[in-house]
């Protein structure tokens, strides 16, 4: 008998995966195995324990880079061990719990490193990862803000792409996110959260106050949007596959994103979660944004239509553009390399950045 649920995950995610960090051959192999959709947390976390031990033995051994990478790739697999899995919460928590253990473990082994921000919100807090390509004096930022259930662990190649061109990177995850999502759930008025960021973000002497920007992939497109709409001082926006009104495509979510949506946003039931899915909208809201805007769609986005976008570019008041990508999916991961390098070099530009020296051919990265 067909598992629907797997189904759906295995056509759907291994460009994602992969553009994250997933090794193409791991996710054959694993999702080959697979018989049920019940088995898909712990045959992640079997192989990112691989990964982890990799990284241990790397570790131990002096070889600091390796660990680094391996130890972060692991992070990665524990994390999807866990996306979406919301069925089974004991699970997924136990997942997510070795997840944000390992990239704790990677964090001094990256190249640059990576420090762990914990900024008071609310009853709770907001997470973030920060790194800059040089800790000496302070850098053009950019805000990394992940989607529905993504989480700064699947962050390091978006990374590279804005570190390399000389842009600091925090990867943050505020309500229904990562480690925040156990304990404040998703909420449409991403300004309150961009605010409290943003202070706090400007008083870090390897941030330069003046030049921050913001980079979001689906649902935090939205929430990046929200972010420039709210007069917060954010030099230029990036929203890639984000929605314009989610509640537009509520009916035609698959099952699996539907449901993590309820879990996310601590809804009692599915009708619950379709009145709080209404309030995440950029109607009225669209005209305020006045500073450069750059949106991001994937004709063949499966969850938001690129009119989502087309909208979003025509109401902004300031300059925005629109890049659509004809073979693009969710979140364009089938297409990273038409869409990360533009990206990052249109903040780079600006935010006034200067590019990283080139490194040693042949040199690894993490």
């Amino acid at each position: 008998m067909t598992d629907a649920l797997l189904e759906t995950a295995i056509a759907n995610w291994q460009p994602r995966f992969v553009a994250n960090g997933v090794d193409a051959s791991d996710f054959a192999h694993i999702v080959a195995r697979l018989g049920r959709w019940e088995d898909w947390c712990a045959a992640w976390c079997e192989a990112g324990a691989e990964h982890e031990a990799l990284g241990i033995a790397a570790r131990d051994a002096g070889n600091s880079r390796s660990a680094g990478e391996h130890l972060a790739r692991a992070a990665v697999y524990f994390h999807f061990a866990k996306f979406l899995f919301v069925h089974d919460l004991d699970q997924a928590r136990a997942a997510h719990d070795r997840a944000v253990a390992a990239l704790t473990d990677a964090a001094a082994h990256l190249a640059p490193p990576a420090t762990r921000l914990e900024i008071p919100f609310e009853e709770s807090r907001l997470v973030a990862l920060l790194r800059t390509p040089d800790p000496a004096t302070p850098q053009p930022t950019v805000v990394l803000i992940p989607g529905l259930d993504s989480a700064k662990e699947e962050f390091r190649e978006v990374e590279r792409a804005f570190l390399e061109r000389g842009l600091a990177t925090v990867s943050l995850e505020g309500p229904g996110q990562g480690e925040v999502e156990w304990d404040l759930p998703i909420r449409p008025d991403w300004e309150v959260v961009g605010e409290v960021a943003l202070d706090y973000l400007r008083s870090r002497p390897e941030v330069d106050a003046s030049r921050v920007g913001v980079w979001g992939v689906s649902l935090g497109g939205y929430y990046a949007a929200r972010i420039a709409a709210a007069g917060l001082g954010v030099r230029a926006t990036v929203a890639l596959s984000g929605p314009y009104d989610f509640a537009a495509a509520w009916a035609s979510l698959n099952p699996l994103t539907r449901r993590a949506f309820a879990v996310r946003s601590h809804s009692a039931d599915d009708a619950e979660a379709a009145r709080r899915a209404a309030e995440l909208t950029l109607v009225g809201r669209a005209p305020s944004i006045t500073s450069p805007l750059l949106v991001i769609q994937g004709r063949r986005d499966r969850l938001f239509s690129w009119r989502e976008g087309e909208r979003l570019v025509a109401e902004a008041a300031g300059p925005a553009e629109l890049l659509v990508l004809d073979e693009g999916n969710h979140g364009c991961a089938n297409v990273t390399y038409r869409h990360r390098p533009y990206a990052a070099d249109w903040l780079a530009r600006h935010l006034g950045a200067k590019p990283r020296p080139t490194s040693t051919p042949g040199a690894p990265h993490a």
